[in-house]
């Protein structure tokens, strides 16, 4: 997938657990971790709001792009 969630790098510095951040933000610990590795097909502008709210961010410091990995296919 082209889109790259690096939520995990953000995480770690802002020293973070997921699950702080679930309770945080009013989700899931298992949506959260759908977000995290990747797997997730859409994310609500809500969420994303949330997320940048807690962690102290822009959305573009969360979701990246990588156009080579999306040629490969």
């Amino acid at each position: 997938m082209p889109v790259i969630v690096k939520l995990d790098d953000l995480l770690h510095a802002r020293r973070m657990t997921l699950t702080e951040l679930a309770e945080r933000i009013d989700l899931t610990l298992a949506n959260l971790s759908i977000l995290k590795t990747g797997k997730a097909k859409a994310i609500r502008f809500s969420t994303l709001e949330a997320i940048c709210r807690e962690l102290d961010c822009q959305p573009g410091d969360l979701l990246g792009y990588d156009g080579a990995e999306e040629a490969q296919g």
